[in-house]
């Protein structure tokens, strides 16, 4: 091989790998700018069966991915530039290993001779993700490596996968073709029909773990009194049938706030605040057997619960086989999709309706929130309930950890219409978030609405200028508490360790931030305010930021007075 066709043949390579990744699937790929990477970066370019998407940092390049990825339900590819490049996405890696999202990282790389000998942006980047992605290290493109042993690699690494894959690139200089002369038409016969059509080189069946209980299994297990627990699941999941099956057995459907059923009017959705509660605490001891659809739940007070209940017969169902109970519970693990297993021909339960008292429980606390939130003081609770009260189906709603989750877990509204909802609670990371949620609009331009708080948006600014390039409705609620005001809640051992130590209060607005990506903006203080400002920014094509000025007590000292009224009520 001539070496003024090496750029070429790095080209070539590169648009053999994006070629296979979208016959694998692959429905957008993210880029940051590179000279290493430059072969694969001009092999996206062309690609007209690929979304691209640019950003200049490559950790909110990350999350965006993981947002292309959570909305399209399909990988995403990422294409990044050699040295630290790489090592920026591992936020966004480790989030996605966690919560099973098929991101793959395809990094341009010096070749071995430039590696550990000083040169110029060289890390070493195999195995730069440690467990949390699956690694392939190609060699350098050469022409005696066959073009099928290339594609081979690709189809074995990606299908049927459904975490991060890293694919580290490794091409010597020269980077840029300056022709395209090089005639690759006997390189490339071996491939056959693969050139003339749209499948893989080699085609992975669906693999799949599915175990389902006999009929007589069933009926033991619904004999008394249970409860059934939707933890984490997609809207592609089918939720919504295990409304159906909670009013087949007449048992009552407890659920998370990251199970997409939180608002249904048709479940226990308070059950946070009703561990609260001593007659809801007392009627739930009495049950027997608990099924679990997902996991990864949100509340400390539903964890406990399962954790110290004295279970008869404890049931989980997963997707596949992994452990999701940090309290170790014995219990029977399941591996099948939602519907499946809630399909089944389930007997009524020999027990059934025995709970109908803690659906009163439940609408008596929406009627408190109303009461104690709605029309009270302006807060951040307030916010998190009026943004859940103006969703539909067809919007989405990306909830923003540390206290925005664990508002819109607590206090979300019973409503009769409610939108996909979207968390990175894999490693509950404050980072990333906005970039995230950017990656959950792009995808089909939805409209939707990110709750934030301050601290994390900060740590996600640049990613405004993701948000620039939306063209559809994107709200993004700021909660600006001046800190990290979750540290209220926790046992911090005296205030001022608090405030000099956890709270970190900056004293920082985000009008100029909001302003130099050229967002639409809004500062408001008062319910009228944001009502008006969200009505307007929920109808405009675009991004805008509302940022919600609350004092720094006000959230803690609320939920500290609602959780006394729920006890006593």
């Amino acid at each position: 091989m001539q070496i003024d066709k090496t750029a070429e043949l790095n080209l070539l390579w590169g648009t053999l790998i994006l070629e296979e990744l979208s016959r694998l699937g692959v429905q957008h790929v993210c880029m940051a700018p590179g000279s290493r990477s430059t072969p694969l970066t001009l092999a996206a370019a062309k690609q007209s069966k690929l979304k691209q998407h640019l950003h200049f940092d490559e950790r909110g390049l990350g999350f965006m991915a993981l947002g292309l990825a959570k909305a399209s339900q399909a990988p995403v590819a990422i294409i990044t530039t050699s040295g630290t490049a790489v090592a920026n996405l591992y936020p966004a890696i480790i989030e996605a290993w966690l919560t099973r999202v098929p991101l793959i990282v395809l990094s341009g790389d010096r070749p071995p001779e430039l590696i550990d000998c000083g040169a110029n942006q060289a890390i070493i980047q195999p195995a730069i993700f440690a467990q949390y992605a699956k690694q392939i290290n190609l060699p350098t493109p050469d022409i005696s490596i066959r073009p099928e042993a290339l594609l081979t690699t690709l189809d074995e690494a990606i299908s049927n996968q459904s975490q991060p894959v890293h694919i580290n690139c490794m091409y010597r200089e020269p980077l840029y073709p300056s022709t395209m002369s090089a005639n690759f038409t006997q390189y490339l016969s071996t491939l056959g029909n693969w050139q003339h059509t749209a499948s893989p080189f080699n085609q992975y069946g669906k693999t799949s773990q599915h175990s389902l209980p006999t009929q007589d299994t069933l009926a033991r297990f619904v004999h008394g009194k249970g409860v059934i627990i939707a933890g984490v699941l997609s809207p592609e999941e089918s939720p919504e049938s295990l409304i159906e099956l909670s009013q087949k057995l007449g048992w009552p459907l407890l659920t998370d706030a990251q199970s997409q059923l939180r608002q249904h009017s048709g479940v226990i959705g308070n059950i946070d605040q009703l561990l609260h509660q001593p007659k809801a605490k007392a009627l739930l001891a009495q049950a027997e057997s608990v099924l679990v659809f997902g996991g990864r739940l949100l509340s400390k007070r539903l964890i406990n619960y399962l954790s110290e209940q004295k279970w008869k017969r404890y049931w989980q169902v997963l997707p596949r086989q992994m452990r999701l109970d940090p309290s170790h519970n014995a219990k029977q693990v399941w591996h099948s999709s939602v519907n499946a297993f809630a399909s089944q021909i389930w007997p009524r339960s020999s027990d059934a309706n025995w709970a109908l008292q803690l659906t009163r429980l439940n609408d008596g606390l929406e009627t408190l929130f109303q009461q104690q939130i709605d029309h009270a003081e302006f807060g951040e609770a307030m916010v998190v309930r009026a943004v859940a009260k103006a969703q539909n189906r067809q919007s989405q709603l990306f909830i923003g950890n540390s206290l925005p989750v664990r508002l819109y877990d607590m206090y979300a509204p019973i409503t009769s219409d409610y939108p996909r909802t979207y968390t990175n609670r894999g490693a509950s990371g404050i980072d990333g978030l906005l970039a995230t949620a950017c990656g959950v609009a792009k995808h089909q331009g939805k409209a939707t609405t990110l709750i934030i708080g301050d601290i994390s948006q900060l740590h996600d600014l640049n990613s405004l200028a993701i948000a620039r390039t939306i063209e559809s409705p994107l709200v993004i609620v700021i909660l600006n508490n001046d800190g990290g005001n979750i540290f209220n809640l926790l046992p911090v051992p005296d205030e001022k360790l608090r405030s000099d130590y956890y709270r970190l209060a900056h004293g920082l607005e985000f009008g100029y931030g909001a302003a130099m990506f050229g967002l639409a903006y809004n500062r408001v203080d008062d319910f009228e305010g944001f009502n008006e400002a969200y009505q307007d920014a929920i109808g405009y094509q675009g991004a805008s930021v509302i940022e919600v000025s609350i004092t720094q007590h006000q959230a803690s000292e609320q939920i500290a007075n609602i959780a006394t009224w729920v006890k006593q009520s």
